[in-house]
């Protein structure tokens, strides 16, 4: 039986939300990526250029700070790692939470939430922030809310 983490950045809930279903389901532990300085509504404002998260995310290289480093990966052998889709990818604090734990050895399982985006680039993206010692996979993107027998049904196809 796989040891399970399922950690998430949630900027409105519904990626937290998915999140707390996939853990539930897994029996794994929840863990929240919050950033140190919390984003406000303005901050994320994508139609505004100067936002917060607009400067964050045309810059490759920002790396906003967590708030803790006490994600149990040490003790998982398997990571959903969950996120909203911004700007066709990541928010960069996945990044950040990616380059701060050792993943070596970890199954790495992607989910998303989005308004009308897919994956795009994100496994490009996120793969570069972890040890190729690490596997890293698509799961699913959700549009909307999605009901725990969903959840259920995909994850009864990861062979965990």
């Amino acid at each position: 039986m796989s040891k399970v983490l399922v950690a998430c950045f949630s900027a409105s809930g519904v990626t937290g939300d998915a999140a707390k279903k996939i853990a539930e389901i897994t029996g794994g532990t929840f863990y929240a990526i919050c950033p140190k300085v919390p984003y406000t509504p303005a901050d994320l404002d994508w139609r505004n250029p100067n936002s917060r998260s607009s400067v964050e995310m045309k810059d490759p290289a920002a790396r906003p700070e967590m708030a803790d480093g006490n994600a149990p990966v040490a003790d998982s052998d398997v990571v959903f790692l969950g996120f909203p889709i911004w700007w066709y990818t990541a928010p960069r604090i996945v990044n950040t939470f990616l380059e701060k734990y050792d993943f070596a050895g970890k199954r790495i399982i992607l989910f998303a939430t989005s308004g009308s985006s897919g994956f795009e680039h994100s496994l490009a993206d996120l793969k570069a922030s972890v040890s190729d010692k690490a596997t890293m996979e698509e799961g699913i993107v959700v549009h909307g809310r999605q009901d725990s027998g969903a959840w259920q049904k995909w994850i009864g196809t990861l062979g965990l």
